[in-house]
């Protein structure tokens, strides 16, 4: 039996208050320029700790992502990961009540937050280790940038709608994910100034994988990104490009996300 997993493009709106904000986990914080070169071993970064709706995000994690009877998330990193961003700021405030189920939330835009299980899935995914430089497209609220930057500083996100990726940068930058970059372009073109990535992540369905996010990936990185194969049907499929280049896909889940839109409609 194949669960159909239902995501969209993350969108975001302008969020105001944090409250309940605390900076536990606030540590040597650095320019981005500065922290590429430390090792993997020593790097430290600010990833800030919210007490408010904490044991919402607990009983999330622990009752829908990590019991789910078909998709089976085990990084333990991704789990915390989970359990410390709090979704809950990056929605409306008429949707705060619900922020901690598991289904996606109208946020405005036409667009929604995609469901706590596929951010997660698609995370875990990527296997990424403290170090290595990811690439979304996709930036919407900020969300999934905030869960990827608790895994690693080197964080970089392109939105394709100008408001959405500033109201994203502003509220990643008020709630303390500063490590994060953020970039309002055509996401079918990646971020080429600051390629290779060892980890990409899209957030939206192109009919075919964009040429140059393949070519902005890292010999031996991983692209996980859903295309749609006839249409309609569209699988989440990881790609991975060999030391020599080549490129090898796998199809993981079926799922339904929101076309890409820009130059990919073109192609």
């Amino acid at each position: 039996m194949v669960r159909i997993v239902l995501s969209v493009l993350l969108c975001s709106l302008v969020l105001s208050g944090c409250s309940g904000i605390t900076r536990e986990n606030k540590v040597n914080v650095l320019p981005m320029e500065s922290m590429e070169q430390e090792p993997q071993d020593s790097l430290t970064w600010q990833r800030p700790r919210f007490e408010e709706k904490k044991d919402e995000r607990l009983r999330m994690v622990r009752n829908e992502i990590m019991n789910d009877p078909f998709i089976r998330i085990t990084d333990k990193r991704v789990l915390e990961a989970m359990e410390a961003v709090p979704r809950h700021l990056f929605v409306p405030k008429n949707y705060r009540n619900a922020a901690y189920e598991n289904h996606p939330l109208s946020i405005g835009h036409g667009q929604t937050i995609s469901q706590p299980l596929i951010v997660a899935l698609m995370t875990e995914l990527l296997e990424i280790h403290p170090g290595d430089k990811i690439l979304e497209i996709g930036t919407g609220s900020g969300y999934q940038a905030a869960v990827l930057s608790e895994l690693t500083p080197y964080v970089y996100t392109v939105e394709i709608v100008k408001e959405l990726a500033e109201q994203a940068e502003s509220t990643l930058s008020r709630l303390g994910y500063k490590t994060i970059k953020v970039k309002a372009g055509d996401g079918y073109e990646g971020w080429p100034e600051y390629a290779p990535y060892d980890g990409i992540i899209v957030t939206c369905a192109p009919e075919n994988i964009p040429q140059p996010l393949i070519k902005q990936l890292k010999p031996g990185g991983r692209m996980v990104i859903p295309v749609s194969t006839n249409g309609w049907t569209q699988w989440l499929m990881v790609v991975k490009k060999t030391k020599n280049g080549k490129i090898k896909k796998t199809r993981k889940y079926p799922v339904v996300f929101v076309p890409m839109t820009g130059k990919a409609e073109k192609k």
